[in-house]
């Protein structure tokens, strides 16, 4: 018994210092490894300002008040303040959203690789959503929905596809956290029918099962993005 304790607590022990030892989660779809320190950047794709050099500015941000053009296919749009606007939040591990949604706008579904969502309903009402990850054979994905009316918060897990979808007759404004300075975002549809290049009709047929017709009709229309700095 007191041999089986002690290889336990060895075991444990080494899982503990692999984990400790193990890389923060990165801030962006890959880091390739290069030799000449020259060409590359840190982990989270920035490098920090001489602290000397810093400004105000690098911490700012104006004219989140003013609504965004939802003069598109989905009716929606949405103003991202991330590290790449505000410099300053590099390495802080959050950023914000302002989704602006015209009669029946869509945020399409999608995801944030590397961040949670928390999403706040400013006007109007929308019908929010995400599907669970595969649970397991022959059992579907759960689909977690939700009407939401000015006031009111939901929360979109890190990873798992969600929506936002406005079903009133007039406008409507949403404010999202994000807990990521550079979250990421991938619009299913346009990963999957317009990808550059063009993921082969043969893999796209059989993955949806429907015909080849289809497949090349959807890979042959506009897959607007509604996502703008």
């Amino acid at each position: 018994m007191a041999v089986r304790i002690h290889i336990a607590a060895a075991i444990l022990a080494l899982v503990f210092t692999v984990v400790h030892a193990s890389n923060p989660s990165p801030l962006q779809d890959f880091c390739v490894a290069v030799p000449d320190a020259n060409a590359g950047v840190f982990v989270n794709g920035k490098i920090c300002k001489d602290p000397k050099l810093v400004k105000p500015e690098d911490f700012f941000f104006p004219g989140l008040n003013k609504p965004g053009s939802t003069a598109n296919p989905l009716g929606s749009n949405v103003t991202a303040v991330n590290v790449n606007q505000i410099p300053g939040l590099n390495t802080l591990g959050v950023s914000l959203a302002r989704i602006d949604f015209a009669p029946y706008g869509l945020n399409p579904p999608h995801i944030h690789p590397r961040a949670t969502e928390v999403l706040f309903v400013l006007e109007g009402t929308l019908v929010v959503g995400f599907v669970t990850s595969n649970p397991g054979m022959n059992m579907k994905n759960k689909l977690f929905t939700k009407v939401l009316n000015p006031g009111d918060v939901f929360v979109f897990p890190q990873g798992l596809i969600h929506f936002q979808f406005n079903q009133g007759h007039s406008n409507a404004v949403a404010f999202a956290g994000l807990g990521s300075q550079n979250p990421g975002v991938i619009t299913i549809a346009n990963a999957v029918f317009g990808s550059d290049p063009p993921i082969s009709p043969d893999v796209l047929t059989k993955a949806f099962q429907v015909g080849n017709n289809v497949i090349k009709k959807l890979q042959s229309q506009f897959w607007w993005d509604n996502n703008y700095p």
